[in-house]
């Protein structure tokens, strides 16, 4: 299921990330928040997200790093690269509050 579900991130993240708005009503976008939710709440352990948080930490300090994004200046294909990876940064934070929601669940349950 995982396998999947990153699959279609990344093909969402790399279709938006190369024709913004090819797609009518933001409909990749949330896609992508939809997909990073269920990816949060599948794949990763709440009680033991690090792993998870600190690559996207780094991969949203990465994506808004001064100049539009450190893959920005890579010549020519540096803009789309940033683009790409600016929506997958886009499912990971939305996996980030599937962590929260799971870890607040299971310190509600007891």
């Amino acid at each position: 299921m995982t396998r999947i579900v990153v699959g279609l991130i990344l093909l969402a993240a790399i279709i938006e990330g190369l024709a913004p708005g090819a797609v009518p009503s933001d409909l990749l976008p949330l896609a992508l928040v939809i997909l990073g939710l269920v990816y949060g709440w599948t794949a990763i352990d709440a009680e033991d997200p690090t792993t998870y948080l600190a690559v996207t930490i780094a991969a949203g300090i990465a994506a808004g790093a001064p100049d539009g994004g450190v893959l920005n200046l890579i010549p020519a294909v540096g803009g789309y690269l940033d683009g790409i990876v600016d929506q997958v940064v886009t499912a990971l934070y939305a996996g980030v509050v599937s962590i929260l929601v799971a870890r607040s669940v299971n310190r509600l349950k007891g």
